[in-house]
C-alpha cells in the first residue's frame, strides 16, 4: 500500500474519539441555547413558520434550509474511474461532492446513495424527495440510463436537475474553446472536432459545442467511428453517427482543429496529433493518465494547446470550476430548472474571466509564476474566489431571462455584492 492511499485511508477516518467518520457533518444555523430559543427551534414556535408553508408553499424558502440544499444523489453504477462499485462503495465519492459544493461555493449538500438500479424507481423515488431541496445534483450514474433519468426528473420536479457527469465537462471545454477560438482566429462553424468517448460526457460535450456553432463532429466510441452506417446504436449516440468513410481515430484525427478524450490512456496518438489542423486544441480527460501526456503532444507541434483532468498540467479540466457556482446562482434565483442558456452562461463567464489579471494568492497555490492569459492559462484556476461573483451571477442573470427564476424584482447588483462578500468570507 502506497503512503497516500494509507494517508486517504486513514483521513476519512476518525482522528480521535470525537472525530466522525466520513467527510461531512450538520451545522446547526441557529442558537438554541435557552428554553425561549428551544420552543422556538421545536415546539411550540415552530408551528408558526410551518403554518406559513401549508398557505404558501414557496415560503418553504424563507423558512427552512431548502433555498441553500442540494441533493447529491447516485446509484454507484459508474463511478470515477472505478465503474459499478455499488451504492455504498460510491458513498466517498458523493460526500466529496458535498464538500465541493460548501467549500467552494458556500452551498449545503447532502449525499444520498439509491440500493437500485432500476430506472423507473431511480426517477420515482427522487421525484418524491425532490421538493426538500433547491436542486438535485445527479452524479456516477451509467449511460445511457443517466440520459433519460435526468430529462424525465427535469420535466418532473420543481427544482434544478444536473448530472453533473454529463454537463460539467462539458461547461469547461466550452469555455475553454471560446477562448481558443478566440485566440487562432477560427470560428466555431468551419471546426472539425473529434470526440473520443461516446459516454454521458461525451455526449453532452458535443450538445454544447453544436450550441456554440460548431457544425462538423465526428464521435467515437470503443468500437472505433460512429458512422451513419452502424446499427449498434443508442439513441444519443444515433444524433452523431455522421456519412463518412473514416473509422479509426487515426482517420477522425486528420485535419481535426480540436480532439476532445473521455476514453482512458494512449488513445492519442503522436502521429494522430501531427496530423492536426493548424493551431489544434486537445482536452485529454482521462484521468488519472490522460489520452495522451501534455509533454508528448507538445513534442509534436508548437502550436498546440493542451488541457487535462490533471491539476500538475496547464489548463485543468476541473468540473469544480462550474457545479458549484451553476448551483450557488440557481438557487439564490430559486430556479426551476437549468436551462442550455444558464450552462452557456456559465461557459461564456469562466471564458471571461481567464482574460482577467490572475492573483497572486492563486499562482502562489500553483506554484506558478506565468499564469497569464494565452495558450497555457485559458480557464480560470480553481482557487479563484472570482469564480462565484462571476459565473453565479451570470447563471442567476440568465435564469431570470429564461423565465426559470422564482423571485421577483431581483437586485442583480447587491447580489454581485453579496456574492463577492461570500466568495472572501
Amino acid at each position: 500500500m502506497s503512503t497516500f492511499e494509507q494517508e486517504s485511508l486513514d483521513y476519512h477516518k476518525s482522528q480521535s474519539e470525537f472525530d466522525t467518520n466520513g467527510k461531512i457533518g450538520t451545522l446547526i444555523t441557529k442558537p438554541c441555547d435557552t428554553v425561549k430559543q428551544l420552543s422556538m427551534a421545536y415546539s411550540p414556535g415552530v408551528a408558526y413558520p410551518c403554518l406559513e408553508i401549508e398557505k404558501d408553499i414557496n415560503t418553504a424558502y424563507d423558512y427552512t434550509n431548502k433555498g441553500n440544499l442540494v441533493a447529491v444523489i447516485s446509484d454507484g453504477t459508474a463511478v470515477l474511474g472505478l465503474g459499478d462499485i455499488g451504492h455504498l462503495a460510491g458513498k466517498p465519492v458523493m460526500e466529496g461532492k458535498c464538500v465541493l459544493f460548501k467549500s467552494f461555493a458556500k452551498v449545503d449538500a447532502i449525499d444520498i446513495e439509491l440500493n437500485t438500479k432500476d430506472t423507473e424507481e431511480i426517477i420515482k423515488t427522487v421525484a418524491a424527495i425532490a421538493d426538500t431541496f433547491g436542486g438535485i445534483n445527479l452524479e456516477d450514474i451509467s449511460a445511457p440510463r443517466c440520459f433519460e433519468i435526468e430529462e424525465r426528473l427535469k420535466e418532473i420536479c420543481n427544482v434544478p436537475v444536473f448530472h453533473d457527469d454529463q454537463h460539467g465537462t462539458a461547461v469547461i471545454t466550452t469555455a475553454g474553446l471560446i477562448n481558443v477560438l478566440e485566440m487562432s482566429g477560427k470560428k466555431a462553424e468551419d471546426l472539425k472536432v473529434v470526440v473520443i468517448g461516446a459516454g454521458a460526457s461525451g455526449i453532452a460535450c458535443a450538445n454544447m459545442y453544436k450550441a456554440l456553432g460548431v457544425k462538423n463532429i465526428t464521435m467515437l466510441d470503443s468500437k472505433g467511428v460512429i458512422h451513419a452506417g452502424r446499427t449498434d446504436l443508442n439513441e444519443q449516440k444515433k444524433a452523431y453517427a455522421i456519412d463518412t468513410e473514416d473509422r479509426t481515430p487515426e482517420d477522425a484525427a486528420k485535419n481535426a482543429d480540436m480532439i476532445l478524450g473521455l476514453s482512458g490512456p494512449e488513445q492519442i496518438s503522436k502521429e494522430m496529433v501531427a496530423s492536426m489542423a493548424a493551431n489544434p486544441i486537445i482536452f485529454a480527460c482521462a484521468n488519472p493518465t490522460p489520452e495522451i501526456m501534455p509533454d508528448i503532444a507538445k513534442s509534436v507541434r508548437d502550436d498546440l494547446i493542451i488541457g487535462t483532468g490533471r491539476s500538475d498540467f496547464a489548463n485543468q479540466v476541473n468540473n469544480v470550476l462550474g457545479f458549484p457556482f451553476i448551483f450557488r446562482g440557481a438557487l439564490d434565483v430559486r430556479a426551476t430548472k437549468i436551462t442550455e442558456n444558464m450552462k452557456m452562461a456559465a461557459s461564456r463567464a469562466l471564458a471571461a474571466l481567464a482574460k482577467e489579471p490572475t492573483p497572486d494568492y492563486v499562482a502562489k497555490a500553483h506554484g506558478r509564476d506565468d499564469m497569464v492569459y494565452g495558450p497555457e492559462y485559458i480557464i480560470p484556476s480553481p482557487f479563484d474566489k472570482r469564480l462565484m461573483e462571476w459565473v453565479s451571477y451570470a447563471v442567476a442573470e440568465t435564469a431570470i431571462a429564461d423565465g426559470v427564476a422564482g423571485v421577483k424584482n431581483f437586485d442583480m447588483k447587491a447580489y454581485k455584492e453579496r456574492l463577492k462578500k461570500m466568495a472572501n468570507s
